[in-house]
Order: C-alpha cells, then structure tokens, then sequence
C-alpha cells in the first residue's frame, strides 16, 4: 500500500480533517501514514488522534512517528507538507508589530504584503532543503503543499527542484459552499469553473445544473449573487468581496479578510470609516492564533483522553471552556467541530485517491502556468481546474481572463516573482522592490519608509532568513534610500 507522509503533523486539528478524509476510503484503509513533526509533544498528540481515528472508523493504517524528516520521507509516494516555519512567535508576530510602527496594517499577512514576503523568505529555504531530501529519497513523490505563501513557495520550487508539487487551499470549494448559502441554492446543484492565482482566483461561471445536465441549459446563478446585495443581506464578514463583485462583475475566491490587503482599496491609516464600513478585521490572523494557543490545551486533553473518542459529546464544560478561550474572530469556532468525523473536502486525500484507484476527479491546483492561463506571465503558479486518476493532477487549459482580472492578479504575480527571485538569486535589492511593488504597502508607504521597513523586519528575523538578508553585503548598495 502507498505511503502518505504528513511533514508538519503536529498541526493536529488540519492533520486530523485529512486523516479522516483519507483512512475513510475503504481503498485507503491500510495504507502507511507516516507522521512527522518537529515538536514531539505535538506528534504525540497527533498519533493518538491518528490511532484513535482508526480504530472509530475501523481501517487499519500503519501509523508511524518521527522527528526525522529524512527517515519520514524515505520511500513516500505522497508528502503532504502543512508547516509554519517560525511559528507564530516570533515569526508571525514580528510580521506584524514591525510594519505596525510604520502606520501599515495587516489582517492575515500570509500570502502577500510585507507579511507574506517575509513569510515566503524564511519558509522557501526550508521547503527547498525537504525538496532536495525527496530528490534523493522518493524522486516519484507527489508533493501536496498547504504552505503559504501558496504561489511563492510553488513557484521557488518549481524553479529550484524536479520534485512534482501541486499547491493546494480551501479557497474554490469552500467560497461556493458560502455562496450557495447565501442565495439558498444546494451546493451539489451548483456547477462553476474558477481561474487565477491562489487567493485572487474568479468564478468564471457559476451556474445551477438543470435535470438534463445539459450545460446550454444551466441557470446562471450571479443575477442571484446580485440578488443579494440589492436586498441588503450581504454577510457582515464578507463586505469586501461583495464590493470588488459589485465593481468587477466576478466573485473572488479568498475571504474578505484576506483580499482586503491584496489591494490598495480598504485599509488606509487615514481612512477609519473603509475599514468600519467593510468591516475588516485587522490584525485578524494574531487574534486566531492568540484564540487557538488559548483553547489548545483544553482540546489536547479531550483528544489524549483514553475515555473519550471522536463523535462523543464534547462535556458542557469543556465547550464553554473552550469557547471562553477562544473568543471571537472571523473563523466563529465551534468545540464540537473539532470532534466530529465527517469529509472536509480538502483536495489531498481525494487526489491520492484518485490516483491510487484510477478514479476520475477534478480539483484545483496550483501549478506552473505553462499554457494554461494566456494573459498573465508564463510559469507563475496559477490555480486552475486539474484531471486527476492514476495518470496523476493534469492541469487543463483555461485561455484567456477577463482582462481587468488578469491585470489585478498582474499586481500580485509582481511582487511573488521579485520575493522568488529574491531567495533563488540571494539579491536582498529584490526584497526592497518586492515590497515597494506591493499594492497595499505601496499605497501606504513612502519609499523611504518602505526601505527602512524592510531592514527592520529582515534584522528582527535574525537567523530564521538565509544569512545573505541579514547583512547589507552590497557596498554599492544605496544607504541613503530614496
């Protein structure tokens, strides 16, 4: 049977929702998961979750453990990686504080801005190293990757390593679960092919399927979308996305709060009353991980608990506990989420299975754009629909967007290929112009400001960046920035 490895296991809550999503599978029930982590209280937890999973629904996985990443990738056919390199502290929090004092704010700050460039300069590095570990280890693997920066870790790789990688997210499915429910049609009534980048990625159709399945047939489900900002029921955590819909007539896949800061439009310092009016939640991804280190403790007693097991009722006062800590944010968590056994939808299992079983499916990946998408840069990472079965994730031509779309996605491929390019080449010139090209930051900051900006942040990461950004090496390079 194949074997699965999980790199970043200790992340138990999204380990657990792709455990159940691939052990579930009768086909995939004795498959080997291999479960690594560098923290070995928090592989602890995960195997005792792993094993607890199978025995509730009866498959039989080897199960395997270790800190080891070489002895953890030895022989996979399939690596899944879901790792934070730097952790939330100090790593997340300096991406936020630093620009903080520049009067530059933030909401998730993991895909572009100044957060996600600096994200992708720590996190590139160690994702090359795991690649060239594969390279010698499993050459055949398929690399699922959930790391953010999605498009600018995808890219790297694709430039630096032969290892075949398919990024994936939430993003597609889960929007068009939230617009099903928003204009009160079944998802599995709704059909829809989306395009783009990771987080900017459009519906390029969204339709209701007719009895007949004939496609010429399908209703066309935006004039109900429309519907529902001309009677006012737009979803108070979704009045961006709604807006950029109203200006550009397509739907965006990320969620408000991350599209906010992937634009000029909506968090402006002098401009308290976009941010009211839109309601976007700054400094939005401190407060989910500030909720989550508070309720996990809570949660990692329930799940070591030999007395209690997955799809028991979460005891009252645990809940509450639970819920105190975590507070509110965007995300609206639930105790009894966490619990249950039932298929998330996330594209990792259903792709091993697809090609373990020779099942035809589709899902979107992010992939080099090599002919796929016409109008923005060949081999940028795109997310695209892609066949999968035994042949493996065949990305499918899209052609041209729309050309206001492709020249918004445009502003973003700009700064993943400079923070790319960056790392690829050890140019710290190339993280300065990154950050002076990125849409948010570029509308806040002078350049002066930018420049100083970028020192900070790279001096605070000290030795979790490549040696080269932490020196000004380059005696040509301008001290007195423009």
């Amino acid at each position: 049977m194949a074997k699965i490895t999980f790199i970043g296991a200790g992340s138990t809550v999204f380990a657990k929702r792709l455990l159940v999503d691939i052990i579930s599978f009768p086909e995939l029930s004795e498959v080997t998961i291999n479960l690594h982590d560098i923290d070995e209280e928090r592989l602890h937890t995960s195997e005792i979750v792993a094993r607890k999973l199978a025995q509730v629904l009866g498959a039989h996985p080897t199960i395997e453990t270790t800190t080891d990443r070489r002895e953890a990738l030895e022989g996979a056919d399939y690596a899944i990686c879901m790792i934070q390199v730097g952790g939330y502290r100090p790593a997340t929090v300096t991406d936020f504080e630093i620009p903080k004092k520049y009067g530059l704010r933030q909401t998730i700050g993991d895909t572009l801005g100044v957060g996600g460039i600096m994200r992708a300069l720590r996190t590139i590095p160690v994702l090359l190293d795991m690649c060239h570990d594969m390279e010698e280890l499993c050459p055949d693997v398929t690399f699922l990757n959930y790391v953010n920066p999605m498009a600018m870790n995808c890219w790297a790789i694709d430039r630096a390593s032969a290892i075949n990688t398919i990024g994936l997210c939430h993003s597609v499915q889960n929007t068009a679960a939230e617009l099903a429910r928003d204009i009160d049609v079944p998802l599995e009534e709704i059909n829809y092919k989306c395009a783009g980048i990771n987080h900017m990625a459009f519906y390029l159709r969204f339709e209701r399927m007719t009895e007949d399945g004939g496609s010429a047939s399908n209703e066309d489900l935006y004039p109900r979308i429309r519907q529902v900002m001309e009677e006012g029921r737009v979803p108070e955590n979704n009045c961006v996305r709604y807006e950029i819909f109203k200006r550009l007539g397509y739907f965006v896949t990320e969620s408000s709060e991350h599209f906010a800061e992937y634009v000029p439009w909506f968090i402006k310092r002098d401009r308290p009353d976009l941010i009211d009016r839109f309601n976007v939640p700054l400094d939005e991804y401190i407060k989910r991980c500030e909720a989550q280190i508070a309720g996990w403790d809570i949660m990692r007693e329930l799940l070591e608990d030999p007395a209690f097991s997955f799809g028991d009722e979460v005891p009252p006062d645990k809940a509450q506990a639970m819920r105190e800590a975590w507070g509110e944010t965007v995300l609206d968590m639930h105790p009894e989420d966490a619990f249950k056994i039932e298929r998330s939808g996330e594209f990792a299992p259903l792709i091993i299975h697809s090609m373990e079983t020779d099942t035809p499916r589709v899902v979107y990946g992010n992939v080099p754009n090599r002919g796929l998408i016409d109008n923005l840069p060949q081999d940028c990472i795109v997310e695209v629909p892609c066949v999968v079965d035994r042949n493996g994730v065949q990305p499918t031509r899209v052609g041209s967007l729309p050309p206001h779309l492709a020249a918004l996605m445009r502003t973003n491929v700009n700064v993943q290929a400079l923070t790319v390019e960056a790392v690829l080449t050890q140019k710290r010139e190339h993280v300065y112009h990154a950050a002076m090209l990125d849409p948010h930051t570029g509308a806040e900051l002078s350049l002066s400001q930018i420049w100083d900006l970028v020192d900070d942040l790279i001096e605070a990461h000290g030795d979790l960046l490549p040696s080269l950004f932490s020196s000004k090496e380059d005696e040509s390079w301008p001290t007195d920035h423009p």
